[in-house]
């Protein structure tokens, strides 16, 4: 494999841009820093004029490095959805993402029939992550079966159900252990319940789709769930009287999602989330739909049919909102834009925040010694100038 080492950029580590260079070697990083005590056992390598040998110079000169973006809640791109993906449709998927700073993601299976639920396992599990350089399929999002009829949103509700915890686990089996989050609502018969049952299996719990009342939402996070799926939209809201899943979420410490496209959320809520929960509790996700990098017109998610006008995606049959256009670094622009918050307070929601979530911090999430080589290069705009695949250059298509 190729090495690179990456010189004069202002790299993010710790919370905070400093002057580093990179060593990508093998898929991983390594940090070093002129003025670095020698290691014992390790070459001091620091300065552009010495590289250790064999690398390919990459001068970040006027440029921000920063961890690769983390996707934990979409259902496509690029004229692909998800529910109806080959595995040659998620890589296709992974290198449109790659392209715009993702460079992991979870591939969020909208609820469906038991046998196309399967199939959608089995093509993630068929899918390569090796021949084409794409942005890394971590692992498969349910976003469902288990959710409640009166928030369903894009859901088909004859194919929601009760809580099940054989279902999850018969899933879960088939995908051998690749479902690493699931949305619940937590109203639904048995998912209370069902939750411990859900962790033991390996999956993260989000709670959403759901018109819970204070008391079972609070129920549901003391069971275990950390999240809250798309928080504000398709759940009942905050009231006084009845802080409703909403209040919960909000108060607790579970981490909450934000779709950051200026339609799902004023910005003065993105700002009212953000100071609730702090920078350190909200993951950006796109929630984007196969209509993501292509004009306005029709497409589907799952079964629904969809119309996208003016980037805003509705059901043709009720004009509910279903899903986004986003990418995530439209959305990284769109929260600098809304909040005024730095670039620094900004970055752990597309990295830190949603590998913490899913349980991949030890390898994703941050620029760190041995940790995989995903990183971004931002320009002073926050244009992408180039993005590194776990080691690998990527060349953007087009």
């Amino acid at each position: 494999m190729k090495k690179y080492y990456i010189v004069n950029g202002e790299v993010y580590i710790n919370h905070r841009f400093e002057k580093a260079n990179l060593l990508l070697e093998e898929g991983k990083l390594r940090i070093c820093r002129e003025d670095a005590p020698p290691e014992e056992g390790k070459p001091r390598i620091c300065r552009a004029d010495a590289p250790p040998a064999g690398c390919e110079i990459v001068d970040a000169s006027g440029r921000w490095v920063v961890p690769g973006f983390l996707d934990v809640h979409t259902h496509g791109a690029v004229g692909v959805d998800v529910n109806g993906a080959t595995a040659a449709d998620l890589k296709k998927i992974g290198r449109f993402f790659a392209g715009n700073g993702t460079t992991a993601w979870l591939a969020s299976v909208l609820t469906d029939t038991k046998e196309q639920t399967e199939w959608c396992i089995d093509q993630y599990l068929q899918s390569d992550q090796s021949d084409v350089p794409a942005a890394e399929l971590l692992g498969i999002h349910l976003e469902g079966p288990f959710l409640a009829p009166e928030y369903k949103g894009a859901m088909p509700e004859h194919l929601l159900r009760n809580g099940c915890a054989a279902l999850a686990a018969e899933y879960q089996e088939r995908a051998k252990g690749n479902i690493r989050y699931i949305t619940v609502s937590p109203e639904v018969e048995g998912v209370v319940e069902m939750i411990p049952k859900l962790r033991e299996l390996g999956m993260t719990v989000a709670i959403g789709h759901s018109g819970a009342d204070y008391q079972t939402a609070m129920s549901a996070i003391g069971a275990g769930a950390d999240s809250c799926t798309h928080t504000f939209n398709a759940m009942r809201l905050l009231h006084q009287h009845e802080p409703a899943i909403l209040g919960a979420a909000l108060e607790t410490d579970i981490y909450c999602e934000m779709i950051c496209d200026g339609l799902h959320l004023h910005p003065g809520i993105v700002r009212l989330l953000l100071k609730t929960k702090g920078t350190e509790r909200v993951v950006a996700i796109t929630d984007s739909i196969m209509a993501a990098g292509l004009p306005d017109g029709r497409y589907h998610l799952g079964v629904n049919e969809v119309v996208v006008e003016n980037g805003d995606a509705k059901l043709a049959s009720d004009g509910t909102r279903a899903g986004s256009t986003l990418t995530q670094i439209r959305a990284l622009r769109n929260l600098k834009k809304f909040t005024g918050y730095s670039l620094e307070e900004l970055l752990p929601l597309f990295t830190e925040n949603p590998a913490k979530l899913i349980g991949v911090y030890d390898r994703k999430g941050s620029i760190a010694d041995g940790k995989d080589a995903d990183l971004v290069l931002l320009t002073e705009n926050l244009d992408i100038d180039r993005v590194f695949l776990r080691g690998t250059a990527f060349k953007k298509e087009g």
